[in-house]
């Protein structure tokens, strides 16, 4: 029998923050502009010109230490750390060595219903690079990126699968969004990472050699390529191969990771401290006061959400995974005044809306307002749930006010008992075999006949009083 092996992941996650300029000069911190739009003399790294440390950059960093348990350094710096590559017009990126803004700290994630602390290491603060664009027959530089205030995020080896480290970007992106630090768009490269992965033999207590899969942007990627990387050292191994330090990329169409180059050391990058900074002293009363303008965290939300609206553990996860989601299902909570409607609206319809459309909440046209008011109606016995569905599916379109739609469509309940027991005799003429197995004992008869009086309705009637009617006009089921 072979031996089993040990996974070991530890994952660099690069976040750009959300300030309104760049980190050293006052060009926009924007996405989508036209190429080298968005630079000056600074971003272009020219010759003479001095950096000037962006405070927002540092706060949003340190709000994110805060917010992960981590230990905030006092007194920080910045370095240089050269490579000579055309996305870095300097030949260097001032980036934080041995002096981070922040130590320590952790996600706790879950999986298969198992919960795991994940530690990091530590984060620290440092420039964007520009981003390479490839043509056939050329390629291009856009430095309107190069500048973006980035914040790296780095795990200790604690993952141990794919799964997990699907998991923990999930945690750590939810709680800088909710911290309003990044947006965290993988689209647009808010967020990013990239891999550390080693695996050795059980018996084996120091860690194998690891390989660095670079520039991971997508979730599902990182995934993907840490499922081919980890079977692929295990065969290595386990043929009798050797696992090299190397610098790896992954090939989405192909499945695979392919060697780039070898792994480059902390000494290969020269640090030395960047001598156009000046150190970053923290006084106590900033971080006190940055520490007591946190938000809800969305552990924090979710026990309050199935506390205080008394939602399944499962829904509550649901509805606070996106912050957007989250605002949306309380407004209307509040506004509908009806806590278990508004979630079964959320989790059915807008969730089905939002997955088969692939759009985010803030761009339907269905306003909490509109929503809330829905519900409203239902509860109100204004209009029945087939009907509300038809108002909801207009809203989703084109927005609106729920009962102006009601009265445009002709949707109102009708609860009038003549109306409805005139249909019920209706339906009970018009079906005489399924009102003997109904009253032989078969209950499916009796779905089938409120189903006819819904047709004759035009799913207009009184749904429960439909039962009602007919359960006095038929009797007990036999």
């Amino acid at each position: 029998m072979s031996e089993e092996y040990k996974v070991s992941i530890g994952l660099e996650t690069h976040v750009q923050l959300k300030t309104r300029s760049k980190i050293w000069c006052g060009c926009a911190n924007v996405f989508g502009s036209e190429p080298n739009v968005d630079v000056c003399p600074i971003c272009l790294g020219y010759p003479g010109t001095m950096p000037v440390l962006n405070r927002e950059a540092v706060k949003l960093t340190v709000l994110s230490g805060l917010m992960l348990g981590c230990e905030i350094n006092r007194y920080s710096k910045f370095d240089r750390k050269s490579y000579f590559y055309p996305d870095m017009p300097k030949n260097y990126q001032i980036s934080q060595y041995d002096k981070p803004l922040c130590l320590g700290g952790s996600v706790e994630i879950e999986v298969n219903g198992k919960k795991k602390t994940i530690r990091i290491h530590r984060i620290h603060l440092e420039e964007d690079v520009a981003k390479n664009n490839h043509f056939d027959g050329a390629s291009g530089v856009d430095f309107n990126r190069a500048g973006t205030p980035l914040m790296e995020i780095v795990s200790e080896p604690d993952l141990e699968s794919a799964d997990e480290a699907f998991a923990y970007l999930q945690a750590l992106k939810q709680i800088l969004v909710y911290g309003g630090v990044s947006d965290c768009n993988l689209e647009q490269g808010n967020m990013r990472c990239d891999i550390n992965c080693s695996v050795r033999p059980e018996s084996q207590e120091q860690l194998g050699t690891k390989t660095e899969i670079k520039n991971m942007n997508t979730f599902k990627g990182v995934h993907r390529s840490l499922t081919y990387e980890i079977k692929r050292q295990i065969d290595e191994l386990r043929k009798g191969g050797k696992i090299y330090q190397e610098t790896r990329r992954w090939d989405d169409e192909q499945g695979v990771t392919k060697a780039m180059r070898s792994k480059e050391y902390a000494h290969d990058y020269r640090y030395f401290p960047e001598p156009d900074l000046m150190p970053v002293v923290l006084e106590e009363a900033e971080i006190e006061a940055w520490q007591a303008s946190l938000p809800e965290l969305p552990a924090t939300r979710r026990q309050r959400f199935i506390s205080e609206y008394s939602l399944p553990e499962y829904d509550a996860g649901v509805l606070v995974a996106e912050k957007a989601i989250a605002d949306y299902f309380e407004q209307v909570a509040e506004l509908s005044g009806n806590a278990k409607a508004a979630s079964n609206w959320m989790m059915t319809e807008m969730m089905r809306v939002l997955s088969d459309r692939d759009a985010e909440i803030v761009d339907l046209p269905i306003t909490p307002a509109a929503l809330g008011a829905l519900i409203k109606l239902v509860d109100d016995k204004v209009v029945n749930m087939p009907g509300a569905k038809t108002v909801f599916a207009e809203l989703v379109e084109q927005g609106g006010d729920p009962q102006a739609i009601v009265d445009a469509k002709g949707l109102a309940q009708v609860s009038d008992t003549a109306a409805l027991d005139a249909w019920v005799e209706e339906a009970i003429a018009a079906n005489p075999k399924s009102v003997a197995d109904y009253q032989g004992g078969k209950q499916a008869a009796l779905q089938f006949l409120m189903g006819q009086v819904m047709k004759a309705s035009r799913g207009k009637a009184n749904p429960p009083m439909v039962l009602d009617a007919l359960r006095e006009r038929l009797g007990a089921a036999g």
